[in-house]
């Protein structure tokens, strides 16, 4: 497991704008990475997922056209930049890394490794 720690949360008004930044312990520059948030009294979701490479990225349906997930393996980083926010994307967002391919996020469970998260707080 690569350790990963979340930053970039805080609260923005509906419409607004953040990025969420990824950093890892070294390592990651193979893995796939994303993103998952967990709202409260609900289950964790998906987000977004980026191959090892950078070269394709995958979303879930409500975040298309304003979400966009990027990373920087010369850092060890990833990003999810999040445009038009809305009080529906008030979470915990998670960053997490595993295997190649954008099919090895989709697939991450509660029973993966996990850091700490980052409250993103979107008001009305």
């Amino acid at each position: 497991q690569v350790p990963l720690v979340e930053s970039g949360g805080g609260l923005v008004q509906a419409g607004g704008s953040l990025r969420l930044t990824c950093a890892a312990s070294g390592g990651s520059g193979l893995l796939a990475m994303g993103w998952f948030r967990q709202a409260p009294g609900k289950d964790r979701e998906f987000v977004a997922a980026i191959n090892w490479g950078g070269h394709t990225t995958y979303y879930t349906d409500s975040v298309k056209g304003r979400f966009t997930i990027s990373r920087d393996n010369a850092k060890n980083t990833a990003y999810l930049q999040m445009n038009s926010l809305k009080p529906e994307d008030t979470a915990v967002y998670y960053c997490a890394a595993r295997g190649r391919f954008t099919t090895d996020i989709v697939t991450m469970t509660d029973g993966d490794s996990w850091g700490q998260g980052t409250q993103v707080t979107v008001s009305s």
